[in-house]
């Protein structure tokens, strides 16, 4: 009976208390309960009313079952034998159907949605359609009661109503960056079972768990034959004790592959060889569904797999077994129609569909792309508009499957009975769409339509993926930039200083720098790198340009970071790869490189320009985000582009440049050479796409991916299930989130007397809030790791000594962009110590404060914790003594990252902010939150005091009942520890 219990996220509603043994503790009501009156529990006479029963099973009630249920133990006894019964069987078990195989046999069996007979399924987003099949899969009136799939049913009509839903996704995705922290936590909670006198082998992925090591690579050597090689080398070097721990983890955890590095990029890996799109397992069949922790796991969903990106601590949660909670979202109907133009790419269409998406507003809301457009989209253009969800605000960006679909499968070398089944169950159960028959549109929330034909070359920046700019109009936005003042738009250069150059010595040869000189260009991350036309088509522009007599200027710093190793093998057969390398377009690994920061150094001579004449340079680069600081430290305009306007950008030397009027460069002829004699047709990018992309290309890059390389193989781990913690380490080091636990959930905590840590405006993203990119000599993760012996040469990046808390405690707060109000215009990582008036880090502040006994709070603007879905942005904060977030507005993978981390998330009221409300920061916080969790509801008004007399109302931003529970419980870890050992009892 626990055992059916315990496993339940709706046990997380503090209405009953079990007993055992080893402790007491607050465990919610199962949502089960409201659908059966019938039963013998609910005739006790205390919960006999049908009209008082509704209420009390309101999971928006404040109301609680706790009294009745405790005045009787033969209730309590009634109860658990009616609970037991019901969590014995799925009530949809009469719709499971066989599915034929075509020669005879059947492929296995599957929960049948057209045996529902419900007109409103027909009428549902294909994307909804894959939540409601889930939910009647995995229906046991314990974690998916009945009443969840009328919810979902009647999409329509609940979606509108923001009502809660749970979702079993069938995998989890992960990454090495945020992989490790994971692989870190599991380890944890396994001590933290066995010092509770647990079973610490509780503690196992019950679903598949893939994890590529792919962002660990850095572009130490570019411009070389040998860079692959160097920067490998390099790479373990650095991080042998991480990629230990993670081949550690793949032993003693069971469901976890782990793809080693050197294989790929994580979301083409995903795309070309883990995504299943249907899954048969142990003869049932259902649709692939994945949660990630990289954002742009949405990437899957142009395969018509639905998948999102979710912080790591949901992501373990989802491992454990346990439910997502999460609100049905609304879809918005995104109608293509049309085609691209000649020489459009994929990327100047990703980049359009930004913009309309971004200026539509779809944050926490589904995106559906149809139409007859579609069917001019290839597999990999549709994988590129997918991808940047997260930079146009939507939960997914979904691709139903259709014949396109199909053909990708079998390109990338998925067997013809794979695809066969996979096609004939998504026909069988309404999830297939097929463009050759008449349509019944679906119904969506809102709609939008684009004519592909309407897209125009373009890139985004200097600061933001949406802030398109149409190609024509660069150079007027470009100087708009240097005149405008300080901002996402803006560098104040003053008009005097705007044309000055400056000449400096490269390595014995004549160099010179102006604003807006290009001194990075990557073809780099996911989002194109997958995409054969975009990176075949850069192939075409460097031929071109060799053959013309166009080169790169040295001091650029150029590199191509393939997606997967069959990148590799079309490029080599096209004939293409020699003469990017020509341009210096060598491939130096297989991760992200340049789009999350692993830029590695620019050449000192190129610095010092840089950085002792204030020149503002540029990178371009084909990723998918540019925030200011992200790229590199000294690059502040970073334009995103497709892979040929890279190379096209690199060859100009500048972005200060009309490509349709002023010439790139002048040829070996003499004569000038203009972008449109460059730039290659869509036909010609066609012809070498069809004769250089081969399946076996696929079949043998996937074949040999778990197989490894000499360094990976050579790397020897223990064969325990518990992990040594080496205290020396400063790599993987034992976090303190399970110190101290009992079986007592701690309650809910109010805020008393706190003192402001930072003061924001809008759009503070994860990457101004996570510990990021390269660590710093001066800053307090450098000092810690000094004091260790480490030297600074080995200090690596933050994002590999993840699983290190004390560093990214430090490195929390430490952009050298943060835009902190209290420092009054000064940008940095450093605050003011209200009390003194001290300006210190972020981390020394907080730390005083916490040796003080002072809590901290943090104020915000809108769009706060944008940005890739990085655990360490609520991590960090908490580790810092933050209790509270008070902002206009949180992206949607952040604020639950909060929760998950027992922060507060707190939203001013529409309209107000801290500005309005004459708030400095300087004074001091009360938040008075219910002791009581039956007082405490989803969205409830919450006032907050200053000791100077003024208040004012916030929004409580838990979203739902389960994110309450995880507040209670002191976050959603310790509920899982604590779910896990009652189910023992």
């Amino acid at each position: 009976m626990y055992k059916a219990l315990a496993s339940s996220s709706s046990l997380l509603r503090s209405g009953l208390r079990f007993s055992s043994p080893l402790s007491r503790t607050l465990a919610p009501v199962p949502r089960s309960l409201s659908f059966s009156r019938s039963s013998s529990f609910f005739s006790s006479s205390r919960l006999r009313s049908p009209s008082s029963w509704r209420v009390a099973c309101d999971p928006r009630s404040p109301i609680s079952l706790r009294a009745g249920i405790r005045s009787s133990a033969a209730a309590i006894q009634r109860f658990e034998r009616r609970m037991a019964t019901i969590a014995t069987e799925n009530p949809f078990k009469d719709i499971l159907t066989s599915l034929p195989k075509p020669g005879g046999g059947e492929y296995g069996k599957y929960y049948s949605l057209p045996a529902l007979n419900d007109p409103r399924i027909d009428k549902l987003p294909y994307s909804i359609r894959i939540l409601l099949e889930s939910a009647i899969r995995n229906c046991d009136n314990f974690q998916v009661a009945k009443e969840d799939i009328e919810k979902i049913i009647d999409w329509e009509n609940s979606a509108p109503k923001l009502v809660e839903i749970p979702f079993k996704p069938a995998r989890v995705l992960l990454q090495d960056f945020t992989g490790v922290p994971a692989v870190v936590d599991l380890a944890c909670m396994r001590d933290a079972m066995n010092k509770l006198g647990s079973d610490s082998n509780k503690i196992n992925p019950l679903v598949p768990v893939d994890l590529v090591i792919d962002h660990s690579v850095q572009v130490d050597l570019a411009r070389s034959e040998n860079a692959v090689q160097t920067n490998m080398e390099l790479e373990f070097q650095r991080n042998k004790e991480r990629f230990s721990f993670l081949k550690w983890g793949s032993t003693a955890f069971r469901n976890m592959l782990v793809v080693p590095p050197g294989s790929g990029i994580v979301h083409q890996v995903n795309l070309e060889y883990l995504g299943r799109v249907v899954f048969n397992t142990d003869g049932i069949l259902y649709p692939d569904s994945v949660v990630g922790t990289d954002s742009h796991t949405t990437m899957i969903d142009g395969l018509g797999v639905a998948g999102w990106g979710v912080g790591g601590i949901e992501a373990e949660a989802t491992m454990l077994g346990q439910p997502m909670s999460m609100v049905l979202p609304g879809v918005v109907g995104f109608k293509l129609s049309g085609k691209l133009r000649n020489g459009v790419t994929a990327t100047d269409l990703v980049l359009t569909v930004t913009q309309m998406l971004r200026k539509h507003g779809v944050v926490g809301k589904f995106v559906e792309f149809y139409g007859e457009g579609m069917g001019k989209l290839s597999l990999a253009d549709r994988a590129t508009i997918a991808n940047m969800s997260p930079e146009y605000g939507a939960t997914m960006g979904f691709f139903p499957v259709d014949h396109v679909t199909l053909q990708y499968l079998k390109l990338t070398g998925r067997s013809d009975e794979t695809v066969s089944m996979i096609e004939s169950y998504l026909r069988a159960n309404k999830l297939f769409i097929d463009y050759n028959e008449p349509q019944k549109e679906a119904i969506y929330s809102s709609y939008l339509e684009l004519d592909l034909a309407d897209v125009v070359p373009c890139v985004s920046g200097p600061k933001r993926p949406h802030d398109r700019v149409p190609l024509k109009e660069m150079k007027k936005d470009w100087h708009s930039c240097l005149d405008s003042k300080v901002g996402f738009k803006g560098f104040a250069v003053p008009k005097e200083s705007q044309e000055k150059v400056v000449k400096f010595d490269f390595h014995g040869q004549s160099a010179e720098l102006k604003h807006g000189s290009v001194v990075i260009a990557a073809i780099t991350s996911c989002t194109n790198t997958s995409n054969p036309s975009v990176m075949l088509g850069a192939g075409l522009v460097a031929k071109k340009a060799c053959e013309l007599g166009l080169e790169v200027k040295p001091w650029v710093k150029t590199s191509l970071a393939p997606g997967s190793g069959v990148v590799t093998k079309y490029l080599l057969k096209s004939g293409l790869q020699n003469y990017l390398n020509q341009q210096g377009f060598n491939i130096v690994g297989y991760g992200c490189t340049t789009c999350i920061g692993n830029s590695g150094d620019l050449d000192e001579s190129v610095a010092a320009a840089i950085s002792e004449n204030d020149i503002v340079a540029a990178a371009v680069l084909s990723g998918n985000r540019n925030f200011e600081g992200r790229v590199h430290p000294l690059t502040r305009a970073n334009y995103l582009a497709s892979p040929p306007l890279v190379v096209a950008y690199a060859l100009a030397g500048t972005v200060d440049i009309d490509f349709e009027n002023e010439p790139i460069g002048i040829g070996r002829d003499g004569k000038s050479v203009f972008f449109k004699d460059i730039w290659p047709s869509t036909e010609e990018i066609a012809e070498v796409v069809q004769s250089s992309v081969l399946p076996d290309m696929f079949k043998s890059t996937y074949q040999a991916i778990t197989a490894g390389n000499p360094m990976w193989n050579q790397l020897s781990v223990p064969a325990t299930t518990l992990y040594s913690w080496d205290p020396k380490s400063t790599y993987i080091h034992e976090p303190p989130y399970f110190k101290n636990m009992t079986m007592m959930p701690p309650g809910p905590h109010g805020v008393k007397n706190a003192y402001c840590l930072l003061n924001f405006g809008d759009s503070i993203t994860t990457d101004h809030i996570s510990p990021a990119g390269s660590i710093h000599k001066d800053s307090p993760a450098a000092k810690y790791l000094m004091e260790r012996g480490v030297d600074r040469k080995d200090f690596n990046s933050y994002g590999s000594r993840r699983g290190n808390d004390e560093i990214m405690a430090r490195g929390t707060f430490a952009n050298i962009r943060l835009v902190n109000k209290l420092l009054k215009g000064e940008v940095g990582p450093k605050t003011i110590h209200i009390p003194t008036g001290d300006k210190l880090y972020v981390f020394d502040a907080a730390m005083r404060y916490k040796a003080e006994g002072h809590d901290t709070v943090v104020l915000a603007g809108a769009e706060y914790g944008s940005g890739s879905s990085r655990d360490w942005a609520a991590k960090g904060p908490m580790l810092l003594g933050v209790k509270a977030v008070i902002a206009k507005s949180f992206e949607r993978i952040h604020r639950s990252n909060l929760v998950g981390m027992g922060i507060i998330p707190l939203c001013f009221k529409p309209g107000e902010d801290a500005d309005s409300l004459g708030l400095t920061g300087n004074e001091r916080y009360t938040i008075d939150l219910p002791s009581n969790m039956n007082e405490i509801r989803p969205g409830q008004d919450i006032i907050v005091a200053t000791d100077t007399g003024k208040s004012f109302t916030c929004t409580l931003s838990f979203d739902t009942e389960v994110e309450l529970a995880y507040f209670n419980h002191g976050g959603i870890l310790p509920f899982v520890i604590r779910n896990l050992i009652n189910s023992q009892h």
